[in-house]
């Protein structure tokens, strides 16, 4: 096998690794005490369990009263899996979110999967009343080049069904912005959220059982 060299702002996944990772390194904590003092909404990157999330939640705490809102972005196969678990461990706290990363998330899961898995992850933040960031490469040719592809438009338009939109930066981001608006105003006429046909959802499973519940044997 030949090598490779990894540049800036690159990644390695390890989807079929369990690594005992904390989503919180020190230099994060580092930054905290600053982030808990002036911002709004507290990001947690790779946040892959329950534990995570009540770790930041515990930093927070020791930094003061004044609490910005949570928001897990979903990177890692581990993460989705344990979304139903996060985000009741989220929803202590008066506001959470949760962004689809769907760069890191389609190589975790497979580019085959995304599709199914950030449906699910829609469908379960609705249920839970949780607002969704719709983020990874939205218009990214148009506001690189200034030309969106045809699939870029379609998979824009997919976003209108989440609470919020994420664009990357670039030369033509403004006409990116003005597209993207326009999508989405398009779309909202056509469709609220969706229509739910109750389908069984993977996740689902994830959720702890009540106590005393028997178990099920399906």
């Amino acid at each position: 096998m030949r090598g490779g060299k990894l540049r800036a702002d690159k990644g390695i996944n390890l989807p079929e690794s369990a690594l005992r990772l904390s989503a919180l390194t020190a230099e994060d904590l580092a930054a905290l005490s600053f982030v808990a003092e002036h911002a709004d909404v507290v990001e947690l990157s790779f946040a892959n369990n329950a534990r995570d999330v009540e770790l930041l939640q515990q930093h927070l705490a020791r930094l003061g009263s004044r609490q910005p809102a949570i928001v897990l972005k979903i990177e890692t196969r581990r993460g989705f899996e344990n979304l139903p678990d996060m985000l009741l461990t989220a929803m202590r706290a008066p506001c959470c979110g949760v962004m689809i990363a769907r760069g890191d998330l389609a190589v975790e899961c497979g580019f085959e999967r995304l599709a199914e898995v950030q449906e699910e992850m829609l469908w379960i933040c609705e249920a839970a009343h949780v607002p969704v960031i719709w983020a990874t490469q939205v218009l990214e040719t148009l506001a690189r080049k200034g030309m969106p592809s045809r699939a870029e438009i379609t998979d824009a338009a997919m976003g209108h069904r989440a609470e919020c939109v994420m664009l990357n930066k670039g030369p033509h981001v403004l006409s990116a912005v003005r597209v993207l608006d326009d999508i989405l105003r398009r779309m909202q006429a056509h469709q609220a959220k969706k229509i739910a046909m109750l389908r069984e959802l993977h996740l689902a499973h994830a959720l702890p059982a009540e106590p005393g519940a028997a178990p099920d044997r399906r």
